[in-house]
């Protein structure tokens, strides 16, 4: 490994002066932690913090490094391809690495899933999602089909149609609530079935049909809107609701892909399929940023009869070679392996480890499926607090809003399952 160019202090007031991070004010007041490397489930740090030169990572670097990090099948995969080619325009020109992993996509996620537009990242996806059922309907003569619907509590990016799909109070693009386009919302889904719920969807879609593009909705889990999980009967209601009134569906699996939720996909928990799919974080195992917008052959159809016959987007990497050549390295990586078991191990960790945050004052509620474990505190978590309480333990959790969450890399061993569980509750009483 060679040298670093820059020492930890001088790195940190480097970041501060020049580097604006997600989510936060330029310049920073509170200095990230600088990471040296990362192997296996481990960040090694460049100088300690709280007595810490290493932490285990229960955050998969945002849900996306499900084999953890330094992982030798996808260096090889990434050393093989670059030594063909790093990357090539993707208009008038194809590649082995693209084709084959639109084709993986294709056998593994339901049927009639057959056509795939590879993007730069989740957000972007969800934005093609968009730009296929509007130009969908346009294309079918339907232009005044134009709105979304969706529920509270979601979240789908950080674009400009994916934050009107956002929850509108509270959620993180409240800001842009008079600017952004005016879509259709019905309440936050119930953990559990109810029918009072699912007659209020029924009614929202039969209500807005003749106005109404596509239903998008983050199956059976909702990510960074609040981390709920909801009854997966839900999804076969919009299914049926949306086949009735001629409105597309859209399923946002970039968070739930890829087994996190102990199935593949999430709508397999309810044995539904939707006309788009979007996916992305876990898509190369958190080497590269790619996602991909799937859709059956109706949309592809309707929009390739249309008076413009080319889904007008096209970003420079789409289809980028290596990130085309570590996805696929990563989705048989994946398959080759019980992933079912090991998320079914992970559950059972989270489980009796969380369990414990119940006797945690202002702990509100403790939820667990498949490999993702959430602590709902009943106030706004002290970030600053929580993260070093979890620091402390040894673990890199990344808190927000009223919640201490994890999802970790599908190859932590027990004991650093158990080492994470004590960094959540940690973080909860500190938070």
């Amino acid at each position: 490994m060679p040298d670093p160019l820059y020492g930890p202090g001088e790195l940190l007031a480097l970041d501060r002066e020049h580097v604006w991070h997600p989510y936060g004010p330029m310049p920073g007041r509170v200095d990230p932690l600088a990471v040296e490397s990362a192997s296996g489930v481990r960040l090694r740090l460049a100088e300690p913090a709280h007595g810490r030169t290493e932490l285990v990572d229960g955050m998969s670097s945002w849900w996306s490094a499900v084999h953890g990090y330094n992982h030798p099948v996808l260096n090889e995969a990434v050393r093989a391809q670059l030594d063909r080619m790093s990357h090539v325009m993707f208009g008038g020109l194809t590649h082995e690495p693209a084709v084959r992993l639109a084709t993986r996509l294709v056998e593994i996620t339901p049927e009639p899933l057959r056509h795939v537009f590879l993007c730069d990242s989740g957000s972007v996806s969800v934005e093609v999602a968009v730009k296929m059922c509007l130009q969908y309907w346009r294309s079918t003569g339907r232009p005044a089909k134009r709105r979304l619907l969706t529920w509270r509590g979601g979240y789908h990016g950080d674009t400009w149609q994916p934050m009107s799909v956002c929850d509108p109070e509270g959620g993180m693009h409240e800001l842009w609530s008079g600017m952004l386009p005016r879509q259709i919302f019905a309440g936050p889904p119930p953990a559990t079935y109810e029918e009072e719920y699912a007659e209020e969807l029924r009614a929202l879609i039969a209500r807005h049909a003749d106005e109404l593009a596509a239903v998008v909705v983050e199956p059976v889990v909702q990510g960074a809107g609040g981390m709920r999980f909801h009854s997966p009967a839900y999804l076969r209601v919009l299914r049926e609701a949306c086949d009735a009134h001629d409105v597309l569906l859209v399923f946002d699996e970039i968070a739930t892909g890829f087994g996190r939720t102990g199935t593949l996909f999430a709508a397999e928990h309810a044995g539904v399929a939707p006309d788009v799919m979007c996916l992305g974080k876990a898509l190369t195992g958190g080497y590269l940023s790619m996602a991909a917008t799937l859709c059956t052959p109706r949309v592809a159809d309707g929009i390739s009869r249309g008076e413009v016959p080319v889904l007008a987007h096209g970003p420079t990497f789409m289809g980028n070679p290596l990130a085309s050549a570590v996805a696929c390295a990563s989705i048989d990586l994946l398959l080759s392996q019980d992933w079912a078991g090991e998320v079914k191990r992970i559950e059972a960790g989270l489980r009796e480890g969380l369990s414990a945050a119940l006797d945690v004052p202002g702990v509100r509620d403790v939820r667990v499926l498949g490999a993702i474990g959430v602590v709902q505190l009943d106030h706004p978590i002290d970030m600053a607090a929580a993260t070093a309480a979890a620091v402390r333990e040894g673990v890199w959790l990344r808190p927000f809003r009223d919640l201490v969450y994890v999802m970790p890399p599908y190859v932590t061993g027990d004991d650093d399952l158990a080492r994470i569980c004590r960094a959540v509750c940690a973080a909860a009483r500190e938070g």
